[in-house]
Order: structure tokens, then sequence, then C-alpha cells
């Protein structure tokens, strides 16, 4: 692969980002393939929303993202009491200077962990929209920037649980990427009741790349090259979304250039300089399975069903 200078110096991007999946595999067992999902939105500047049920380790995995990129951090409870102030911050009158002072809230952080947001009001959930989409918030008539990289993990508790608003389609569609961990397997289990307690390991994880470091790959990402006839591939992924009738709806320009972001990303992740048709499969399903419902029932309740589908209908050129 041939990188820039600025990425020749020290480690190679495959022995930095291989580090960073080597942390997270000693805390998070059995999941390397989600891992590598997380970082491959967080390298293609997406958001990343984590829907499963309580204790599976959606809130571990964002300690773990956060601490081993060496990214600020910051968590937000989200309740169905939060204000949209508690996200953006306020304005307080200071006098002795007899003016207003701003005081940022808990979003004027590099890496967000918004935890349980379908729990709170869409009120207080709309507050991260213009965050999530221009890196800005504006408040009180003045626009303030985000810090670089600017980057939002939500985890979710299924819809059927007491307690929950449902996501607005608006908001689902800021998130690049939605991933599910589910139950570990048999092998990690045991190993997670035998060993130690994670919360004590994330107190010595220690940072293994550094936020200018995660900012050259996100500038490297876009140059991976892809080819015509993979361009011909996802637009008639796109094409069959919107026709067939198996969807509700289809898969919108910006759902689109998600998944060509996602593929160069992972692509960058495995040491490519090229994307394959293997790399747009491998993402397509944490890209679209909150992007399009099936008019199917008896699947709909499957998250990779609407990929599996696309991919099965559409060959490869």
């Amino acid at each position: 692969m041939n990188l820039p200078e600025t990425m020749k110096t020290g480690l190679s991007v495959n022995e930095s980002l291989a580090r960073v999946i080597e942390a997270a595999n000693r805390i998070i067992l059995g999941k390397e393939h989600v891992v590598r999902l997380a970082l491959t939105c967080l390298i293609a500047r997406g958001h990343l929303l984590i829907e499963d049920t309580p204790g599976v380790g959606k809130t571990t995995l964002a300690h773990v993202l956060a601490k081993t990129l060496g990214l600020s951090f910051q968590r937000i409870q989200f309740t169905s009491d939060l204000l949209p102030a508690d996200i953006l911050g306020v304005s307080v009158y200071d006098r002795q200077s007899g003016k207003f002072e701003f005081h940022p809230g808990p979003i004027f952080s590099q890496f967000i962990l918004a935890d349980e947001v379908n729990r709170a009001t869409p009120r207080a959930q709309s507050a991260l929209l213009e965050a999530m989409e221009e890196n800005q918030i504006t408040l009180e008539g003045a626009t303030r920037a985000l810090p670089q990289p600017f980057f939002v993990i939500a985890t979710q508790n299924p819809s059927s649980q007491i307690g929950t608003f449902p996501l607005p389609e608006s908001q689902l569609d800021r998130f690049m990427m939605r991933v599910h961990l589910g139950y570990p397997d048999n092998k990690a289990e045991r190993e997670l009741l035998k060993g130690r307690d994670r919360r004590e390991m994330l107190t010595d994880l220690p940072a293994v790349m550094t936020p200018e470091r995660l900012q050259q790959l996100q500038v490297l990402a876009p140059t991976i090259t892809v080819a015509d006839a993979l361009l011909d591939y996802l637009q008639d992924l796109l094409a069959f979304s919107r026709t067939a009738s198996a969807f509700n709806g289809g898969l919108s320009p910006r759902a689109g250039l998600a998944v060509m972001r996602c593929a160069q990303a992972w692509s960058l992740l495995h040491g490519r300089n090229h994307v394959l048709p293997e790399d747009i499969q491998a993402v397509l399903p944490s890209v679209v399975s909150h992007r399009l419902s099936l008019t199917d029932q008896n699947i709909a309740n499957n998250p990779h069903a609407a990929a599996d589908l696309l991919i099965k209908q559409v060959p490869v050129p």
C-alpha cells in the first residue's frame, strides 16, 4: 500500500490498527468482527448505534475504543427527564462581567457515549442531530465547533422493553452503522467468568493510538480505490432496494455514500489499497439494517435479512 509520508513514520497502518484490535479483544471477548466494524465506522467518519439487550458489553465496547484511541471521552446517560441543555450546555449570567458565560455540555468531547439513547424523549434525542451531521452545535444564535475527531456511539435497548422511545428515521439515518453484539460463545463466556473484572481491566488499558494518527487514517480511507465495476455493483444494490417489492422504501443516496465509505475503511483495515466486492458485502448489513424495512414480517426482525436479500439477488459484476 502506498502511504503518505506522514503515515510512514513509526508503526505502519496495519500495525497501528492491529494494536487497537488486540487491546480491544482482551476486554471484549469473542467479538473481533464487531470491534472491526466499529473501527471501520470511526475511520469512515461515521457514528455508531449498538442495539442489544442490557449486559452484553455495549458500554464496555465504547469505553475500550475511547481509551485505546486516546480520545477525550464523555458518557451521557439518557433518561426520560434529560433536557437538551444537559447535552449541549447553557449560558449562565456572570455578575462580575455583566455578561452571559457559556458553560459547554458533555457534547464538547471527541468521543461521546450516548448510553441508552432511546430512553430519552424525542426532544432530548434531537439535540444530537446537528452535532452528528455538522460536527457543530447552534445554541442561542451562536455556532460552536466540536472537537475533532468527533464520534458518537449510542447504545439502545430493544424497543420492546418498557420505557423506550423509538428513534425517528431521521435520527437513525445519522448513524452510519448499526451493530449487534449478541451473547458470547461458550469459550468466551467461560473466560469472562474466570477472568478479571472488565471494569478493573479498563483502568489499566493504555492508549495505543493518538487522535492525530486516527485523523490521518480518516484522511487516507477515502483515497482507497473503488473501481467503476464496483460502483456499478453498488448502484445495482441501491436500485434493487428501491424497486423490489420486498422493501418498504429504498436506500437513499446518503446510504449509498455510507456503504462506499465503510467499504473503503474496511479495505484499509485489512491492509488493501482497493475495494473488493467482499468489502461491500462485509459492511452492508451494518449500514442498511436500520435503513431498510421488509414487507415480510416473518423475517423483519432479523437484522441481516435485508442485506442478505440484497446480496443474494444482486449479482457481482
